[in-house]
């Protein structure tokens, strides 16, 4: 797993001044007055990503000043300090005095995340810059935080060949193990004994066997449990995708991904809950014993699904855990998974939308993704499109025709199993579409980072 850490505190750090641009004649002024004169023959500003190095008499670097950004740019980006910090020589550096907490502790999580490096494959160098902690910030409980959405990054980076469900469940092994959790596994065949049919359904016709993933861990505190769809990859079965659509698919683990970082989260924390991880991990794959249109699967809770689509499985994967996961009867029911098209049509890959019928939920995440920078958005269970799910030959359709409100009729699907606990879905992309400021281009973990900062709000503690 990658761990990304700050550096060791060291005398020798080179003062590294972050401003804005209406802090930046202040800053100028602070500094000998022939830096002041090289930074504004540079062009320093104050602007997003802008980096000048400030040299000694003897050509050295003295110090760096880093841009902020207005308050255009910060409200249309995130982790600015981190494009800069990218820009800055082989170093030590330290932020010097003058920012708020909550901008330190956005520069310095921006620094972990930016320093993210895939190089299983391929060798990728290292962040020239070295961050030492600032004063002021819990430097664990970020480092810890940057480790979990990095786990997430790496599982959804990895390509299917190596991150199959028997690769995803020795994944979540190694974390049970990390943290002293139990873990069982449910594999093949005895999903049926154990009824767990639409798991075993979806994932029969791969070579590498479906698995249901139970990591349970903490023995006191309120009872959270997270479900994270585990699609190791979707070919879109017998209605299968066509090859634009199909690249990514070795993302469709992305929302066991997002648990699995979160999970790490919190048990690094020691939050006070009784934690549960459910993770059906599948491959949805091409054969003569593969499951097909028009079937009907019985489900774990005893609801009837018709088959209309093969390609819209996860939500029949997802169903059985769920309805497993709520037998339990826990204080809260969280789902993850890259479920829709629909959903990145309605809110782009940036954003991960939250389904609750909870408002207290709903004002929870939606404050606690502002104060960490990480983008969610409510949507509705908009319970008049349940007639849209009917379809009458059985008693849910897995694929309603027609093409609206696809990610709202998604959701309303995995609700029909949930009956007992509080319910809260995210349909995530999972994916950098491009390099950004603290995200490279590949996998990437959302909504977590939130749901951490709300879980105190939500669960009491």
């Amino acid at each position: 797993m990658f761990t990304p850490t700050f550096a060791a505190p060291s005398p020798d750090a080179i003062p590294l001044i972050a401003c804005d641009p209406d802090g930046t004649q202040n800053a100028l002024e602070s500094l000998p007055q022939a830096q002041a004169a090289w930074a504004r023959a540079n062009g320093f500003q104050g602007g997003a990503g802008d980096c000048v190095i400030l040299p000694n008499a003897d050509g050295a670097v003295a110090a760096a000043l880093i841009g902020l950004g207005n308050a255009e740019a910060q409200k249309r980006g995130r982790f600015l300090a981190a494009k800069a910090l990218g820009k800055l020589p082989q170093g030590t550096y330290q932020l010097a005095d003058g920012l708020k907490i909550s901008a330190l502790e956005e520069a310095a999580l921006g620094y972990l995340l930016a320093s993210y490096r895939f190089d299983r494959y391929a060798a990728k160098k290292p962040m020239a810059a070295q961050l030492v902690a600032p004063d002021g910030i819990d430097a664990n409980r970020l480092m810890i935080i940057a480790a979990g959405e990095c786990l997430t990054r790496d599982l959804i980076n990895t390509p299917a060949s190596e991150m199959g469900p028997d690769n995803l469940e020795a994944a979540a092994r190694d974390l049970a193990k990390r943290h002293s959790a139990n873990i069982a596994v449910i594999t093949g065949g005895d999903l049926l004994v154990e009824n767990f049919p639409m798991i075993h359904a979806v994932g029969r016709a791969a070579d590498r066997a479906p698995r249901l993933i139970d990591l349970r861990w903490g023995k006191a505190g309120p009872k959270l449990t997270l479900v994270g769809k585990g699609v190791c990859f979707d070919t879109g079965g017998l209605n299968i995708k066509p090859g634009a659509s199909m690249g990514l698919m070795k993302k469709d683990m992305g929302g066991a991904a997002a648990v699995l970082g979160l999970a790490h989260m919190i048990m690094a924390l020691g939050l006070p809950v009784q934690l549960r991880v459910l993770i059906p991990a599948v491959e949805n794959s091409i054969g003569g014993n593969a499951f097909r249109p028009q079937d009907i699967l019985t489900s774990r809770k005893g609801l009837t699904v018709e088959i209309n689509n093969t390609d819209a499985e996860g939500r029949l994967v997802l169903a059985d855990a769920l309805a497993y996961a709520d037998e339990d009867r826990p204080d809260q029911i969280i789902s993850m998974a890259t479920l829709t098209g629909a959903a990145r049509v309605a809110v782009g890959p940036d954003i991960a939308p939250f389904f609750t019928d909870d408002d207290n939920m709903a004002s929870a995440l939606t404050t606690a993704s502002r104060t960490v920078a990480d983008p969610v958005w409510r949507m509705p269970f908009h319970d008049p499109y349940e007639s849209m799910i009917e379809p009458g030959v059985a008693d849910l359709d897995n694929a309603p025709k027609g093409g609206f409100a696809g990610a709202t009729t998604a959701a309303l699907f995995l609700r029909r199993f949930v009956s007992t606990a509080p319910y809260t879905h995210f349909d995530i992309y999972g994916w950098q579409p491009s390099a950004a400021p603290a995200r490279p281009k590949g996998g990437v973990g959302q909504g977590t980072r939130a749901l951490l900062q709300a879980l105190p709000d939500i669960l009491g503690l």
